[in-house]
Parts: structure tokens; C-alpha cells; sequence
């Protein structure tokens, strides 16, 4: 009987997790803000591939964002340029506005003391709270894939693809590798949701937290485009956020994945630190 009892409140607390992460992504994304986002990210391969098919001639190589001359001979391509230009600047945007929005949005509505006066606990709503932005982060590179792949097919013929190293992939793989480069992207993000998680504990106004957010991923940016400060890259989370290219090569190069995730996991274990020390010692409830 003694053992049953931990097992049942186990089961209880996994379930009573995964009804509030359920409740948390229909709040999410029932706000036209979540969709708008997803729109415009979506949008944004879709104006590409419209450039490309009506201006004269060929795109030159070399000119442009990477990959743009492959789009006329593989549609798909429009997605992988999609992602190239995303990674940057909209997809960090998007995701600092969700991260940011997850404590200090409830704190601003006044329901974050109703949300842990029902036993939902402080670290199982942290950790739901995160869970909801991963989730948005995957929603976010596949929104930018789907936008690709719409206009590529509706204006592109899905011929050969020709790869970094020279070969040449048909049209199966060439979308099988735009999803590895989409799971590549929510991969770079959750570190900058973990970042984002923790500034949204310290203040009850979402603005500043999502402002915070974003303004960190452009410094990191910054930061790791210069040559003096070679030494302090390997410790950006932005490091290898560009790594996608490596889907691309055949054989297909996992060193940069490895390393990207091991670099997201330490940035998501401090961060998450930092949000638990600041959270569960907060006075909410006063």
C-alpha cells in the first residue's frame, strides 16, 4: 500500500501536467497574436519564391540570401531560403514575444496568483510554461517549411537539388532534408526560450521581457561576427544557429546538431536555474 501511494500520486501529478500544458497551448494558440506571428513567418518564404518567379532572368549566385539560385530548379528551396533568412532576426522576434509573454503576461493580467492558488505549483507551472514555447519554436520552423513548400510547388518544378558537396538529391529526400533543417531551427531556439522564460520572471510587464529577449539574440549576433572575440563564440547560443547549411552535404554532417544541442541544453539548464531561483522565491500571492 505504501509503495501504491507514491505510484498513484506520480500518475496523478504527470496527468494533472499534462492537462495544464493542454490548457496552455489552447490558450496560445487561440490568440490571433500566435497566428498572426506564424502568418507572417510563413509569408516570408512565399514573397521569395514570388521574387524569384517574376524577376527577369536567373537569380545570380553568390548574390542574395544563400541558396536563391537553386530555387528555379527545386521549389523546395524556397523553404530552405525561408529558413536562412528567418533564423536571424523573425524567428528569434517570435519566439522572445511568446518566451516573454509566459510569467510576466499572467503577472500583468492579475491571474498568475490564481494560476498557483490552484495546485498547479510553481515549478510544474514553470516547466509547462516552457514546454508551451518549445512547442511554439517547432510551430515557428515548420511554419516557415510549410510557407516554402506551398510556393514551390505551385510555381517551381521539384527537379534535382544539388547539394553543397556537388550531389545531386531528387525530391523526396530534398523535403526530408528541409525538416531535418526545421527541427535544426527549434533546436537553436529553445535556448533563447529558456532566456526568455527567466526575464519573464523578473518583471510584470511582457513588453520589457519580450523587448529583453530579442535584444539579447541580436547582441549574441553581434557578438559572434566578431573576429576579435573568436573566444567567446563556442559560449553564444547564436554559435552555430546558421549550422542548418550542414544538412545540405553528403553525407549529411551531424557534428554542428551535436553541438548546437549540447550548447542549447546548457543555456536551457542555466536559464531554467535562474527562472526557478527567481520564481519560487517571489511573493506572488501578497
Amino acid at each position: 500500500m505504501s509503495q501504491a501511494e507514491p505510484t498513484g500520486r506520480r500518475g496523478a501529478t504527470a496527468g494533472h501536467t499534462g492537462r495544464l500544458l493542454a490548457s496552455e497551448l489552447r490558450v496560445l494558440f487561440r490568440r490571433w497574436r500566435t497566428w498572426a506571428m506564424l502568418a507572417a513567418l510563413a509569408a516570408v518564404p512565399v514573397l521569395i519564391g514570388l521574387a524569384v518567379k517574376f524577376s527577369p532572368g536567373r537569380p545570380p549566385s553568390g548574390r542574395g540570401p544563400a541558396f536563391l539560385d537553386q530555387i528555379t530548379d527545386n521549389g523546395l528551396f524556397a523553404g530552405v531560403v525561408g529558413l536562412v533568412v528567418c533564423t536571424p532576426l523573425f524567428l528569434p522576434l517570435t519566439v522572445s514575444v511568446v518566451a516573454g509573454d509566459t510569467i510576466a503576461g499572467e503577472a500583468g493580467l492579475g491571474t498568475l496568483r490564481y494560476l498557483l492558488v490552484a495546485p498547479a505549483g510553481r515549478v510544474r507551472l514553470l516547466v509547462v510554461k516552457y514546454l508551451s514555447s518549445a512547442v511554439f519554436c517547432a510551430a515557428a520552423g515548420i511554419a516557415v517549411v510549410l510557407g516554402g513548400t506551398a510556393v514551390g510547388l505551385a510555381l517551381f518544378p521539384l527537379g534535382q537539388a544539388t547539394l553543397l558537396s556537388g550531389t545531386q538529391i531528387g525530391p523526396a529526400e530534398s523535403f526530408g532534408r528541409l525538416l531535418l533543417m526545421a527541427a535544426y531551427t527549434t533546436v537553436s531556439l529553445l535556448g533563447l526560450a529558456a532566456i526568455g522564460l527567466f526575464a519573464s520572471t523578473l518583471t510584470g510587464v511582457p513588453v520589457g521581457a519580450m523587448a529583453a529577449t530579442a535584444v539579447l539574440a541580436v547582441v549574441s549576433q553581434i557578438l559572434d561576427a566578431l573576429d576579435q572575440l573568436d573566444w567567446l563564440h563556442p559560449w553564444l547560443f547564436t554559435d552555430h544557429w546558421l549550422g542548418l547549411a550542414d544538412f545540405l552535404r553528403d553525407p549529411v554532417s551531424w557534428d554542428s546538431f551535436g553541438a548546437n544541442a549540447w550548447l542549447q541544453a546548457g543555456y536551457i539548464a542555466l536559464f531554467g536555474a535562474l527562472a526557478y531561483g527567481r520564481f519560487t522565491t517571489k511573493d506572488i500571492l501578497a
